[in-house]
């Protein structure tokens, strides 16, 4: 995801540059606001993508814990039922 938005941002920043050294010294000022706007907007998609990442995260923490959580529950409940058996067998041969 972020090489994507690097990637896009360089191309659109090249764009910028290339489209101003095409174009007159009357669009000049238009060019550079072409740019700025170029820039401003892959550095939103960089930030974007950077919350993105940390969200990712997040929930990978989280389903990890819910993971370990559940892991232990089963060991509970596997002992709890070889605990079960166990007197059972012991209840029936008495």
């Amino acid at each position: 995801m972020k090489k994507t938005v690097l990637t896009m941002s360089a191309l659109l920043l090249t764009l910028g540059l290339a489209t101003g050294c095409a174009t007159t010294g009357d669009d000049d000022w238009a060019t550079a606001a072409d740019v700025a706007a170029a820039a401003s907007a892959a550095e939103a998609a960089r930030a974007a993508a950077d919350r993105a990442a940390q969200a990712a995260a997040s929930a990978q923490s989280t389903a990890d814990q819910a993971l370990s959580a559940a892991t232990e529950a089963q060991s509970c409940c596997e002992a709890n039922r070889e605990a079960m058996d166990r007197m059972f067998k012991k209840t029936m041969s008495k």
